[in-house]
């Protein structure tokens, strides 16, 4: 069993989009693992992208997100609230013993996408953690047991394993969808989570966003003693005292990357560079916090080119990556055009990224 978290502490670096390439990917490839994507954003916007219903986009192209909408609309109306926020609500109830059977929380995406692998299982998202996150914290604080807080972190960690349990002998992998906020959800998915893929974006406010989750998650800071010195006082620090594991840092997948002549643009790969250097100078400190120590973290940096149209179409029709085509596609009434050789150049690079897994 092995859990990769996707997080920055940043919006809009493409966290869902390449959580879904890698979820779709790696269980197209591997049809004997049992994939579980654990949606920990109030937001939901990969078990939208996963939950199209592809029997209606065949007749219509227009107001697909209706469709999602209303899948997702019918697992909340189900009792128990067939989404993560419902299995939390069933924690808030049992805080300190778990749930004995987690399967009325899981869905299978094919049911309403037939373009997905049949061995991919989705925790559906809920707005309704938003909501519930205040009474997950004072939960976590409680005095009594002394271990309240670890156990209460531990809550999206159990989950994992009893969803291990569900799926026998079969190999598991779980791909969990992070908020770009450190709220208590967040914190529950990285508790979970062995290995940390952090996307970002080639500019400086991914950078600081870059050196903000090293802060929040290990305390330390790249520069800044004043940083350090809050870092080390809450999460970090309590993890540490009480034993809770936090992931090590795996992949950095530069996002959305600007090509001029088949390589990064000189602006995109000087911010880039920037950020290595941040990560290949913590990893001299502190290596212990990677999840390959003995590598220098610049070698584990993936470029993704920027090819908006493909991602458009991939997420608003729910098509996975071996399944799109070249060609003219209709989106909202629009044309949107799949051009053959920078979509080849965008399937390599995203397979080259699922193959780190």
């Amino acid at each position: 069993m092995t859990a990769y978290a996707f997080w920055n502490n940043k919006g809009g670096v493409g966290k869902s989009f390449l959580s879904f390439v890698a979820a779709t990917e790696y269980a197209r490839t591997y049809p004997d693992t049992d994939v579980y994507v654990i949606d920990l954003c109030p937001q939901a916007n990969i078990s939208e992208i996963l939950l199209l219903n592809s029997e209606m986009l065949i007749n219509s192209d227009e107001e697909i997100s209706l469709f999602n909408y209303d899948v997702i609309h019918k697992l909340i109306g189900k009792t128990p609230r067939a989404t993560v926020a419902g299995y939390l609500e069933a924690r808030l109830n049992s805080p300190f013993e778990q749930i004995k059977d987690v399967s009325p929380y899981v869905c299978r995406p094919r049911d309403f996408n037939i373009k997905l692998p049949v061995n991919l299982l989705l925790v559906c998202g809920d707005y309704l953690l938003e909501i519930l996150s205040e009474a997950i914290r004072q939960t976590s604080q409680l005095a009594i047991p002394v271990t309240a807080w670890k156990q209460v972190l531990s809550w999206i960690k159990d989950l994992t394993v009893a969803l291990k349990q569900r799926s026998g002998d079969r190999d598991t992998l779980f791909i969990l969808d992070c908020n770009p906020s450190f709220a208590i959800y967040t914190q529950l998915a990285l508790a979970a989570a062995e290995n940390l893929v952090i996307p970002f974006t080639p500019d400086d406010s991914s950078r600081r966003a870059v050196e903000n989750v090293v802060a929040l998650l290990y305390g330390y800071s790249m520069d800044d003693p004043k940083i350090e010195t809050y870092a080390r006082i809450n999460f970090a620090k309590r993890a540490y005292d009480e034993g809770l594991g936090i992931p090590k840092l795996h992949t950095f997948v530069s996002n959305r990357v600007t090509l001029y002549r088949g390589k990064a643009s000189r602006a995109f790969e000087a911010v880039s560079e920037s950020i290595k250097t941040t990560l290949d100078d913590l990893h001299k400190k502190h290596r212990q916090i990677y999840a390959n120590p003995r590598e220098l973290p610049s070698e584990r940096f993936i470029e993704i080119p920027d090819y908006h149209s493909a991602c458009v179409v991939m997420t608003v029709k729910g098509i996975p990556l071996d399944s799109l085509r070249p060609g003219p596609n209709k989106v909202h009434g629009k044309q949107v055009q799949i051009n053959p050789e920078p979509l080849d150049r965008y399937r390599e690079k995203l397979t080259e990224f699922v193959k780190c897994l």
